[in-house]
């Protein structure tokens, strides 16, 4: 990062800006043809830091994972408009986490359900759910194991 005054390196920092954040984009690759997706998504802290999101069962996203499956990720809020006299005295606030890893698709019925629980945990925090296991079994859930990120405040 260019401007190391902005960066953020605490853990506990990036994640409650992870925390504040409402959806993930993620970017895929293939033969040099990028692809982003905007996704729902639960946080696993801690010593296995991973992200987990839930799909349909068939698209260009999981094509793409089965052909390679190193991915980059971004999160961004607190966002707020600033501005001044001039145009170029204008610009955006904001809080993001940057960083890349390795998405897979989970097959484990109870990593699935440990999964769909941090899911819904990120928007309806220490509420208990019940999932059907017909639901589980035909639900598509990715795993993205991090190997890096970054955060950024302006």
């Amino acid at each position: 990062m260019r401007r190391k005054d902005r960066q953020v390196y605490d853990v506990m920092d990036l994640e409650m800006i992870i925390s504040r954040s409402d959806v993930c984009r993620i970017a895929f690759a293939d033969n040099n043809m990028p692809y982003i997706v905007t996704m729902n998504f639960g946080y696993s802290g801690g010593e296995n830091r991973v992200f987990y999101f839930h799909c349909a069962g068939e698209g260009k996203k999981l094509d793409m994972i089965s052909k390679n499956n190193f991915v980059s990720f971004e999160f961004d809020t607190d966002h707020k408009l600033y501005g001044g006299k001039k145009g170029c005295d204008w610009g955006m606030k904001f809080r993001s986490v940057v960083g890349y890893g390795n998405i897979d698709i989970i097959t484990d019925h109870t990593e699935k359900i440990k999964a769909f629980n941090i899911i819904m945990d990120h928007y309806v925090p220490g509420k208990k759910f019940i999932f059907d296991n017909d639901s589980v079994n035909e639900a598509k859930i990715l795993k993205l194991a991090i190997s890096e990120m970054t955060g950024k405040k302006l």
